[in-house]
């Protein structure tokens, strides 16, 4: 039987076709995702080594859990097909953002990096400063490294949180000062740089380098704080920027204060955290709600202007408590605590 022209064009078109739907399922188009990340416990103890460390004062360690959340994000230069993205779409637990949105143009991946790294720095020493102000414990501004570019002269040598006690026999009392004094260096002479790390005093040689015409040494200062005793929290390197300010702090509070303040209960949350103890929001919460989900989190507390975004996170999901300041997050807490079924500052009534 002879086959009809007919015929003889389909079996052509069907393969032509079903190569073009998979040309099109799997071309990277301009869209980034957003997944549910890991969880930490601030109040841990990974391989024996406490996360908030604390020399120099008394401190309390109880039972329960502090959990910072974080969101995976898609990396720089990745871009998914339609197929894998409509897969992410329809899982209620991730999000699928504008690629621009994400990963900004004129934001390079190091200079991403570097914005994470910057904002965990000081994340961690706000919290650290708000804490110990609401314990009625002295604080002093000073100006310290927040960032350490790699293959710099500062390499190996600074560490962020080195907070600059003198530079070039000068002492350091501003951030402008010390690029200043950096600066008028003569070309290929070394610096001395004397630095309060972890408690101790330590004086360091470095070299500028010229870069754009200028002497650098590769670090990034700005404003840190000077404290009566050692505290620092331990946190994966990799993991970056300013959301987990409130939980720092909170963590932080409860490891100088008597008695647990989860009472032996899971609580996550996020929020970032200014110096008047204001909580801000975040990205992410959706994401970050379910890994909280995930790592068995009873209470989640929401940076009050999350809350409309919070309400669409997947069900099942923690309780769900609205908070705009680290004062009204250790109330909710404590009132959780003492009674599971209190009344807490709902999202539902956030505006």
């Amino acid at each position: 039987m002879a086959m009809t022209q007919r015929t003889m064009a389909a079996l052509v078109a069907v393969p032509l076709l079903l190569g073009l739907f998979a040309a099109a399922g799997f071309t990277p188009l301009p869209y980034a995702t957003y997944s549910p990340g890991p969880t930490v416990d601030i109040l841990g103890q990974p391989n024996g080594s406490e996360t908030v460390q604390i020399v120099g004062r008394k401190t309390y360690r109880d039972d329960g859990q502090l959990r910072m959340v974080t969101v995976n994000v898609s990396p720089v230069g990745e871009k998914l097909g339609l197929l894998p993205l409509l897969s992410e779409w329809f899982n209620r637990k991730d999000a699928v953002y504008p690629y621009d949105y994400v990963h900004p143009d004129d934001v390079s991946a190091e200079q991403d990096r570097q914005e994470g790294a910057v904002s965990m720095v000081t994340s961690q020493d706000v919290a650290i400063a708000d804490v110990l102000r609401r314990l009625d414990i002295p604080v002093k501004p000073a100006i310290g490294v927040y960032y350490v570019t790699p293959g710099s002269p500062a390499d190996g040598k600074l560490e962020p949180r080195d907070i600059f006690l003198k530079v070039g026999g000068e002492r350091i009392t501003t951030a402008e000062q010390l690029v200043k004094v950096v600066r008028a260096t003569p070309k290929g002479d070394p610096i001395s740089i004397t630095v309060q790390r972890d408690g101790k005093v330590k004086t360091l040689s470095i070299t500028p380098e010229v870069e754009d015409g200028v002497q650098r040494v590769g670090v990034q200062p700005g404003q840190l704080f000077r404290y009566p005793f050692q505290v620092r929290v331990n946190i994966d390197p990799q993991i970056g920027g300013p959301s987990a300010g409130m939980m720092f702090a909170l963590a932080i509070y409860d490891t100088l204060t008597p008695g647990s303040l989860t009472d032996g209960k899971v609580i996550a949350g996020t929020g970032t955290l200014d110096l008047d103890g204001n909580v801000g929001p975040i990205g992410g919460i959706q994401q970050k709600i379910a890994g909280a989900q995930r790592d068995g989190a009873q209470l989640f507390l929401v940076p009050k202007d999350n809350c409309a975004e919070a309400l669409g996170a997947a069900s099942p999901h923690p309780e769900l408590v609205r908070v705009d300041t680290l004062d009204t997050a250790l109330d909710a807490i404590e009132a959780w605590t003492a009674d599971p079924s209190a009344k807490l500052p709902s999202c539902e009534g956030a505006s």
